[in-house]
């Protein structure tokens, strides 16, 4: 079962920062100057290219999201019980499923908005509609606001996840506070660790790698643990 590389993930921009992507990246890619004097096959035309290009640019930028992000399925399930216990499950799947949502509500404005397009009768019918299709899908992308914060605290953390293989030789290092396992595993380790005389100095994971008899085998330091039930306690 492959793994997953979180420190490569595209930062993800702002509901508003997203809109202000798109239309610059429509205005400066795209013809901006369309005459009176045009034929209005050629009118319809400059305005069909403009949602168009619209509709790739926003599903181009949702795909890449949703790409970066991983199945839970799809990874070891380390990663996937730690990312459900720091995130919840749930409410990963629903903010990808809503901004997957977005992206097919999108296709389908440009999609109806371009076959309105074919058949505008004037310069400034062909105008409108371009208008209200990219209205329309801006409208889309900013109802995606809560998602989009969301799934950026989470990148966040997850870059923040260490570099752990599920697969290799481990040495888990657990137990009370203050009894000395951040000094061993600065001592079989090139890690360094930080080590107080006070206890809950490690608060979390450290990884280092050791070899032991010709094996390298992964270390990992924990925060320290506390000898006693946790039901009750809230």
């Amino acid at each position: 079962m492959p793994t997953y590389n979180f420190k490569q993930m595209a930062p993800v921009p702002s509901a508003n920062d997203l809109v202000d992507i798109v239309l610059t990246r429509t205005q400066r890619r795209t013809p901006t100057v369309v005459h009176p004097g045009y034929k209005i096959s050629r009118i319809r035309s400059f305005y069909m290219r403009k949602i168009k290009f619209t509709q790739q640019t926003i599903s181009e930028r949702l795909t890449a999201m949703l790409s970066d992000f991983p199945r839970l399925s799809d990874i070891h399930p380390f990663y996937s019980d730690l990312c459900n216990t720091l995130y919840d499950r749930d409410h990963y799947k629903l903010a990808l499923g809503q901004i997957n949502t977005a992206k097919q509500l999108v296709d389908a404005v440009a999609r109806d908005m371009v076959r309105m397009v074919k058949y505008g009768d004037s310069l400034y019918r062909c105008k409108c509609l371009k208008r209200a299709a990219l209205g329309r899908m801006c409208t889309i992308l900013k109802r995606q606001k809560a998602s989009l914060s969301y799934l950026e605290e989470v990148r966040k953390h997850m870059s923040r996840l260490p570099a752990l293989d599920p697969n290799t030789r481990t040495l888990l290092m657990c137990g009370l506070p203050n009894v000395g396992k951040s000094s061993f595993m600065n001592k079989i380790t090139r890690a360094n660790v930080d080590v107080q005389p006070y206890a809950f100095t490690t608060k979390s994971l450290f990884v280092g790698h050791t070899d032991y008899k010709y094996l390298r085998w992964q270390v990992i330091d924990t925060p320290g643990i506390l000898d006693h039930s946790l039901e009750g306690e809230f």
